[in-house]
């Protein structure tokens, strides 16, 4: 008998401020088969200093009746790659004892936060860890052409940024190897690698480092690379599935600094209403091979299709809530065992 590849989840960034038995209950109420917390849900200190027990996080999960399906660590990673720069932007990431260290301290900090998260992955059994690298090559670099192409006397962005890369995550990806756990990192915009040819890249500067994986997530396709062509391209490295829909407003640039999120060109939508066709994507997501890699990995029999479905109109919880249906009722189909050819003639 045919059977799902894959089940309801949905992820929580978004919904940090409800705590971890508040996000699992509103995910149970909604249909989903799991979830994905954030790694602030999995704190017991408000500085971050202290995590959850594995039994708490676990007791939590079979209260819910959920899978685990992994722990959004996106944040933390990130500010860990870019906290070199003196940026702000990760301030709101930063946890408040944190705002005033220095770029040196905050990297040596979120480093040891990102190590601490990885051995309470492991103790939950969780292998695949959805993250992103932060700028470590430079907001020059990040922004393409024209800024970050120069190289001249003493000074090459490019090979300086793949040395300070190789350098900056060398301690994490070694301990990510020794957990036997894959850093699945998200393509997109402001990390250090924003299309699949730089993933690519990254992979190459590491000599083709096993711990360095792929997060899909289609809705983060939206100047030049079709999502198609971005995951083809790094097939058999894609370890995770988000599943989130955009649009593109007609005559606005891309890249306006503009402050308002309803006037931005490109606005996050339900899924059922973006320009993303989301079952052709699920149906990609089977041909690459990520369910099967997931299930073996993980032990499971269904791979998590996990809803990230944000809205710049809609209530947050309101679009959580349909999209965790939207993906049960609409990609969660019994997978074909074989061509709908065989059949005929019989």
């Amino acid at each position: 008998m045919a059977k799902p590849a894959f089940h309801s989840s949905i992820e929580g960034a978004q919904h940090s401020p409800k705590g971890l038995d508040g996000f699992l209950a509103m995910a149970q109420s909604a249909g989903a088969g799991g979830a994905q917390p954030s790694n602030y849900m999995l704190e017991a200190s408000d500085d971050g200093s202290k995590l959850k027990s594995a039994k708490e996080i676990k007791d939590a999960f079979e209260k819910h009746g959920l899978k685990l399906d992994g722990i959004s660590a996106h944040c933390p990673f990130w500010v860990h790659t870019s906290a070199w720069t003196g940026t702000k932007s990760g301030h709101p990431f930063i946890h408040g004892p944190n705002q005033n260290k220095s770029p040196s301290e905050l990297e040596q900090w979120y480093e040891d936060y990102c190590l601490r998260i990885m051995d309470l992955a492991a103790e939950l059994n969780i292998k695949i860890l959805p993250m992103f690298w932060g700028v470590a090559f430079g907001w020059e670099m990040a922004t393409g052409y024209p800024w970050g192409f120069w190289a001249g006397n003493g000074f090459d962005l490019m090979k300086e940024g793949q040395e300070r890369f190789v350098e900056k995550t060398a301690k994490i990806r070694a301990h990510a190897n020794s957990l036997g756990m894959y850093l699945a990192h998200e393509i997109h915009p402001g990390t250090a690698a924003m299309c699949a040819d730089e993933f690519n890249m990254l992979v190459e500067i590491c000599d083709g480092d096993k711990c360095l994986g792929v997060n899909a997530d289609p809705s983060h396709c939206w100047e030049g690379e079709h999502w198609e062509e971005r995951f083809l391209k790094v097939a058999d490295r894609v370890y995770g599935c988000h599943v989130k829909n955009f649009t593109i407003h007609k005559g606005q640039p891309l890249r306006k600094m503009e402050n308002d999120w309803h006037r931005r060109a490109m606005q996050f939508t339900d899924l059922g209403t973006g320009d993303l066709n989301l079952t052709r994507y699920t149906e990609l997501m089977m041909r690459i091979g990520y369910h099967r890699r997931y299930c073996e990995i993980m032990g499971t029999e269904t791979a998590p299709l996990v809803v990230e479905a944000e809205s710049n109109y809609r209530d947050g919880d309101a679009t959580s809530t349909d999209g965790i249906k939207w993906v049960q009722n609409n990609l969660c189909f019994p997978v074909a065992v074989g061509s709908f050819e065989d059949n005929m003639g019989a």
